[in-house]
């Protein structure tokens, strides 16, 4: 099983417990409501947390990749036009190689 699906399931088995014991615990309906207010809160902010690092984690993916994409943009950029001067002299070297013999 995947660390995932372990992680999704203890999450729901978490929500699924915590709800029953709230449901069930002998306090008035006032006092239940404010416990599953409390809890939804919680679990709010837990979600709104870990949404923050997600994006965070995201955008700092993002730059990396960007900038190591410049960076090989640039050095293909250097590298064809290294290719391109190589083979223009290549091309006058031939050129004069041909017109010396004649």
């Amino acid at each position: 099983m995947s660390k995932g699906k372990f992680a999704l399931g203890a999450l729901l088995g978490a929500i699924v417990g915590a709800a029953t014991g709230i449901l069930t615990a002998p306090k008035s309906g006032k006092e239940t409501r404010a416990d599953i207010k409390e809890k939804a809160d919680e679990f709010k902010a837990g979600v709104t947390e870990k949404t923050e690092q997600v994006v965070s984690q995201a955008s700092d993916i993002a730059e990396s990749v960007k900038t190591k994409a410049t960076d090989v943009a640039e050095d293909l950029k250097v590298e064809a036009i290294d290719l391109k001067d190589r083979t223009v002299r290549a091309a006058e070297g031939a050129k004069k190689g041909f017109l010396d013999k004649k």
